[in-house]
């Protein structure tokens, strides 16, 4: 399954799946509103896989890195970003910026050079000199922009300048995904990943034992969990609109909210660090305030003890007096102009 932010990723953790990966098509939409068009930037990626690293326990999690954002320096510093967000994958694409879904039209992809130029860089990002433990899946989008004979040269292509994962985007049809997993030379032994893109893609969606039995060893479902959210998501608000909230069976109970997003846990940890007395104590004053000459009142109100220090400044500003706090709780206010005025404290 694909996710789009920190909750999406703790449910598929929850839900027992080995690994994730973070898509790119969602993030953007999700943290955006936008479309999958190169609007969303490298730091905000980075950003939200942090998010996502610090909400999952163990959940190995594979971050779209797209074109790498910029020329093959900039690839480098995007794999050892991805790597330091916690990422245990990054995919690196061909496509030429800004890029889209590999599954829409107007795809274009860099030249071959420029293209293995991406991939030598980005496993030299997690080499021991530079630091990134990391995998690197190599993508092309050569299928929709040339052809397959193209896309299947650059995945081979790839595969000697060192990818860990090969991926053709946008296959269509299962003689092109054979194809794929059929490749010789440095590709035979290399995982390949499919892309299931739900509701109407350009790639057969097969059930995972079909898959698996043509050679793939990892596969993506990029779209169920934001499609499913937007739908519930519309459902509820057409509903509020008529005044009606969403039924239990739909949204679960506040309970079930508070499982979820980990109030149980939360509480149960914070009891480790409780502590038995308190850390300040509050005292309320009452404090009158009245002319000394006609001992008329001002002011009359009941104000917690920190609050004098602010009376000194407010008051002057409403009925012109200058506050002053002696010691045993004595307040000598003098007016301006003549007048005279006290406030104390009891």
């Amino acid at each position: 399954p694909c996710c789009h932010d920190a909750l999406s990723a703790k449910l598929i953790e929850q839900a027992g799946f080995p690994y994730a990966f973070m898509s790119g098509f969602c993030t953007s939409a999700a943290r955006l509103g936008a479309p999958d068009t190169g609007l969303i930037s490298y730091s905000e990626m980075v950003d939200t896989g942090r998010y996502i690293h610090e909400s999952t326990r163990s959940l190995p999690v594979i971050g779209d890195g797209d074109t790498g954002y910029g020329n093959a320096m900039n690839v480098k510093r995007t794999v050892r970003g991805y790597a330091q967000a916690g990422f245990a994958g990054i995919l690196i694409e061909d496509q030429v910026a800004p890029k889209s879904c590999g599954h829409v039209r107007g795809k274009r992809v860099v030249g071959r050079e420029e293209a293995v130029a991406r991939i030598r860089a980005a496993v030299d990002a997690r080499c021991v000199e530079e630091g990134a433990d990391i995998l690197i899946v190599a993508r092309t989008d050569a299928r929709q922009a040339v052809s397959l004979e193209e896309a299947l040269w650059r995945a081979q292509a790839f595969a000697e300048a060192g990818a860990d994962v090969l991926f053709i985007d946008a296959l269509e049809s299962e003689e092109e995904m054979q194809a794929f997993t059929a490749l010789g030379g440095p590709a035979a032994g290399l995982p390949k990943m499919a892309n299931m893109l739900e509701g109407g893609g350009k790639t057969p969606v097969l059930p995972p034992s079909a898959l698996q039995a043509m050679g793939f060893k990892l596969v993506a479902y990029p779209l169920s969990l934001l499609g499913v959210s937007i739908q519930a998501m519309q459902d509820a608000l057409a509903g509020l609109r008529r005044g009606r909230i969403p039924p239990v069976e739909a949204m679960g109970t506040f309970a079930d909210i508070q499982e979820v997003v980990g109030f149980p846990a939360y509480f149960a940890e914070e009891q480790r660090y409780a502590i038995s007395t308190p850390t300040s104590v509050e005292m309320d004053l009452r404090v009158r305030i009245s002319d000394v000459n006609t001992g008329l009142v001002k002011l009359e109100t009941r104000v917690p003890a920190g609050f004098l220090n602010g009376l000194t400044a407010l008051v002057p500003q409403v009925a012109g007096f200058n506050i002053e706090v002696r010691r045993y709780g004595v307040i000598c206010c003098c007016c301006g102009g003549g007048g005279g005025g006290v406030a104390s404290t009891w």
